[in-house]
């Protein structure tokens, strides 16, 4: 009976110690993933929060169409294009396979249906289409686009077509779509799109349904682009946002549309439960005037335009050190802007971002006569 006794309380001690065990909230692990290749990005830093072979160059299917879309939108930005420009469908863009609306040879569409159409449809004709508006050919705009990689820092990309079907050599990785992903959403534009369920084209005889399957199961969710074929598997490059917080959630190369969907799902997961942005306030010195030397007046009003917002593990809040740089005084002549100190957020010595303290107005040198003139007024004070 004595045996049983101590059975029981050393059982019931181990459990109670068991649950006293701390438990890592939101925790994620390579093996949690069943995609080769994954990777968490927050948007507004670009800081990695989770990787898994992030590097591994792979096809990443229509998710090569982040690329044209971000192109399409640049030259909207930049007056080349409008979204109620009409678009002439050509033989190449009406020959393309895969997924597509259909279109036929000489088919005019206005462009903001063909980037309807490219993005909630993945429609590999559209994609064609509005390349060739842009640059004439495909071939002149994939190599637009392969420039443009190299201008985002996209080392393990090579593109081959505006559309993402398979084809020797066309390549990218995990981190890189993070990274074109990134730059996209810089046009908040594309959301009209990416948060499209379903819509119609050809005044609704054409229905579409949107890829992306976490547009009606996932908080927060507000993009972006899915890609499916048998050299790449099934991909996602997934967006969204919860209390100012962005995430960029990639998943290359799982075995199933489900199983993309659930990687993809994890990752933002594991960065909601860990991350916040955090906003600790401007300190109070950080806005004292400046004394100005041999300035018309003896001192400039400062100004920032930080936000005071950092990206920060949960909990880690009152560990962030703010240092305010402020330039002790400046020499006149000073120019409204003119960078006089800056703000630096730091947590656990690592410099997380600073913000520029700049003069907030205009300070003119003092010259020979003007400082008689100052001279002569003060002595008719007297």
């Amino acid at each position: 009976m004595k045996f049983w006794k101590r059975a029981l309380c050393l059982g019931l001690g181990a459990l109670l110690a068991a649950s006293a065990l701390p438990v890592t909230a939101g925790a994620l692990s390579e093996e949690d993933l069943t995609a080769p290749s994954a990777v968490l990005m927050e948007a507004s830093t670009g800081k990695v929060l989770f990787e898994k072979n992030s590097h591994e160059v792979r096809a990443c299917a229509s998710i090569t169409k982040v690329m044209t879309l971000l192109l399409v939108m640049e030259a909207i930005d930049q007056g080349r294009m409008s979204l109620t420009d009409t678009i002439t469908a050509s033989e190449h863009a009406s020959s393309m396979g895969g997924s597509d609306i259909w279109l036929e040879p000489g088919e005019i569409m206005s462009a903001d249906d063909m980037v309807k159409a490219t993005v909630v449809a993945s429609a590999n004709d559209a994609a064609v289409a509005l390349a060739e508006y842009l640059e004439g050919t495909e071939e002149a705009f994939v190599q637009k686009m392969n420039q443009r990689a190299a201008e985002l820092g996209m080392k393990d990309t090579v593109f081959k077509n505006c559309n993402g079907l398979d084809e020797e050599g066309h390549v990218t990785s995990a981190y890189d779509v993070a990274m074109m992903s990134r730059e996209l959403i810089k046009h908040e534009k594309i959301f009209d799109y990416t948060t499209i369920w379903m819509d119609t084209l050809r005044e609704g005889k054409t229905q579409i349904v949107n890829t992306n399957k976490l547009l009606k199961s996932y908080n927060g969710i507000t993009g972006l682009k899915t890609g499916t074929t048998g050299g790449a598997g099934s991909c996602i490059t997934a967006t969204a946002q919860r209390d100012g917080l962005s995430l960029i959630g990639v998943v290359l190369g799982s075995a199933t549309g489900k199983e993309r969907f659930t990687d993809a799902a994890a990752l933002l997961d594991y960065g909601f439960s860990n991350y916040m942005i955090y906003t600790p306030g401007l300190p109070e010195e950080a806005l004292q005037p400046v004394p100005v030397a041999n300035g018309m007046q003896s001192q400039v009003a400062v100004e920032s335009a930080a936000s005071g917002s950092v990206l920060l593990t949960k909990g880690r809040e009152k560990d962030l050190k703010t240092e305010v740089k402020l330039s002790e005084s400046v020499e006149a002549p000073v120019a409204k802007g003119q960078q006089l100190g800056k703000i630096v957020y730091t947590l656990d010595g690592e410099v997380l971002t600073e913000y520029p303290i700049t003069a907030a107005g205009d300070v003119e040198q003092i010259s020979f006569f003007s400082a008689l003139g100052i001279l002569a007024r003060e002595l008719l004070r007297l």
